[in-house]
């Protein structure tokens, strides 16, 4: 499935979802079980910037901030996120970012396929974590859904590997699609805050 005319809308939805996080929601409980909604927003601006740096130019940027940084003490930073997104969003949607290979740590190389897929799994499997995390559910239409069901198939068995998704969760395969892919990545589609 070719991902770069859906990687706006899938921006779109890591957006919405940050944007309805309110103060209260930043210390609770995530199903990442290591990380908070706050952990996890930091860790999802992060790569944000990241991955559309390594889609331009194809190298990591040398002046990022490391990983852990507290985007959330920044003012505004639900806003700085969504304009960080939208161009992490547009430089994906240009085909040549789909082309040749790219560095996520600037010492090895991947194909940029891979890594874009990563930045789709990151917007819509994060976005699904955080959302829920928060009592709310994702905006995620039927090619999104089939695009990051693919692109988790693909890569889970070698993300469990190294730790990345957890131990995948057994989903009837009458479910939903997207249901599915959270299910591969290790995640309870059922998860719900406070239960």
């Amino acid at each position: 499935m070719e991902l770069a005319p859906l990687m706006g809308r899938a921006s779109a939805v890591a957006v919405d979802v940050v944007r309805g996080i309110v103060p209260d929601d930043l210390d609770g409980p995530t199903p990442c079980t290591e990380r908070t909604v706050r952990a996890l927003v930091n860790h999802l601006v992060f790569w944000t910037a990241v991955l559309g740096h390594t889609a331009g130019i194809k190298q990591p940027p040398s002046d990022r901030v490391a990983e852990g940084h507290d985007f959330t003490a920044e003012p505004d930073w639900a806003e700085a996120y969504a304009v960080r997104s939208a161009a992490t969003a547009a430089v994906w949607s240009d085909p040549r970012a789909w082309s040749g290979e790219t560095s996520l740590t600037g010492r090895s190389a991947m194909p940029a396929p891979f890594v874009g897929g990563i930045l789709l799994c990151e917007w819509l499997i994060h976005g699904w974590d955080l959302a829920v995390a928060t009592g709310r559910q994702p905006a995620v239409d039927d090619d999104l859904a089939a695009a990051v069901y693919e692109n988790v198939a693909a890569r889970a068995e070698t993300a469990r590997r190294y730790g990345v998704f957890g131990p995948e969760v057994p989903v009837p395969a009458t479910a939903p699609l997207f249901d599915r892919a959270l299910g591969l990545a290790g995640r309870d589609p059922a998860w719900k805050r406070g239960a």
